[in-house]
């Protein structure tokens, strides 16, 4: 048989590999500490629940859902308002996805021709590179380095890139580093872009999970931004519904119009009970939104300080739900790092290289355990010596 090309260029997904190895070590019968794929634990309220019940149990909800129903474009719209001081139009402006990933995948397909340049940060969530690379655009990495808090330095792209350059995918707070980006970059992000005709993808999955009392914000609060690009956002950490699997688009019209039209032309839109189901979450009692911020918190804190009784030296992370580490110098790359650390405590991690060619030296540690197993998997590496023998 002959496949696609385009597959060529795609690898197995890190997290079906991290996933096997797994399933190995739990064969033999030992206790495996997953902190690797970002996979919320954390439930959605008793309310979004009920919404999505109730609503599956009409006959109706069974036939196509063609577009996006009123009432959740009209709710989306008002949460924007209130919570991000975003003005958005609710009939060009705003598109459901099928989680934010579906989106990922998808936009350089309505966006990009063959051979156009794409500019991704590295380290970043892999579909920033994959779902370009399907489209065959060409990859930029953008690097964020720690001596920068993990920011773009736009002064570093060279000219014949930035010029060349189609699109950009930016995300704060951002996966995997945990970084957040200040008011100033966004402005320096808006001018390069406007500077160089670049169309700008704002990843924005984790606003609602930024610690210590920093706000999240929206790119598209910032003057300019909805000129030249638009968000997603998704329900998947803040409101529990990763599996429901849903996200919005949202900002510059032209740009969400020709998303819409790409997927009208490959499904058939959201299920509806599942649209119901977001505007609960949007229009509930949004004290849930606090409490889970507050629980990732409290799991950032607890790995942080035991993992430095432990005597690995790792970062507080600002938001998100992941810890970026970086490795002992002792180990040659992160994937073999990250199988030792398995071997030895049960821990498995992400390697740092799974997000492109800046996040080696590195790993990724996903907020996604309860505290109990938290405090089991301290209790492993301290009694195993790792870091200290």
């Amino acid at each position: 048989m002959q496949f696609s090309k385009r597959m060529e260029r795609l690898e197995t997904s890190v997290f079906s590999t991290l996933d096997e190895e797994k399933q190995r070590y739990l064969k033999q019968g030992k206790e495996v500490y997953d902190f690797t794929i970002g996979s919320p634990n954390i439930a959605p309220s008793k309310e979004i629940i009920q919404a999505l019940i109730d609503a599956a149990k009409q006959p109706q909800s069974y036939m196509y859902a063609l577009h996006d129903i009123d009432e959740l474009r009209q709710t989306v719209k008002k949460w924007y308002q209130t919570r991000y001081e975003v003005e958005l139009d609710a009939d060009t402006e705003i598109l459901s996805l099928q989680g934010s990933q579906e989106g990922l995948a998808h936009i350089a397909l309505a966006i990009c021709d063959e051979g156009d340049i794409v500019m991704i940060p590295s380290p970043s969530y892999p579909v920033f590179a994959n779902g370009p690379k399907i489209a065959g655009a060409e990859i930029y990495e953008m690097p964020m380095r720690e001596e920068h808090e993990y920011l773009i330095q736009f002064d570093e792209i060279p000219k014949d890139i930035a010029s060349k350059a189609k699109m950009m995918i930016i995300s704060y707070p951002n996966n995997p580093t945990g970084a957040t980006a200040p008011d100033a970059f966004y402005e320096e992000l808006i001018r390069f872009a406007k500077a160089n005709d670049i169309i700008v993808l704002h990843d924005t999955a984790y606003s609602n999970l930024v610690f210590d009392g920093e706000e999240g914000r929206s790119f598209l609060y910032y003057e300019g931004a909805k000129d030249i690009g638009i968000e997603f956002n998704s329900f998947s950490k803040t409101y529990g519904m990763a599996g429901a699997r849903i996200g919005i688009c949202v900002g510059n019209k032209e740009i969400v119009g020709m998303l819409r039209k790409l997927k009208s032309n490959i499904d058939y839109g959201m299920f509806l009970p599942i649209q119901k189901a977001a505007i609960t979450a949007l229009t509930q009692d949004q004290s849930v939104v606090e409490e889970t911020r507050e629980q990732y918190q409290k799991r950032r804190d607890m790995l942080v300080e035991g993992f430095h009784k432990a005597g690995w030296e790792v970062a507080s992370p600002k938001g998100t739900m992941f810890m970026w580490a970086a490795i002992p110098k002792t180990y040659a790359n992160s994937e073999q790092f990250a199988i030792a650390l398995l071997q030895k405590t049960g821990i498995l991690v992400t390697p740092g290289s799974a997000f492109g060619t800046y996040g080696e030296g590195f790993v990724r540690i996903a907020l996604v355990q309860s505290e109990e197993v938290i405090e089991k998997a301290l209790q492993a590496v301290q009694k195993s010596g790792f870091f200290t023998s």
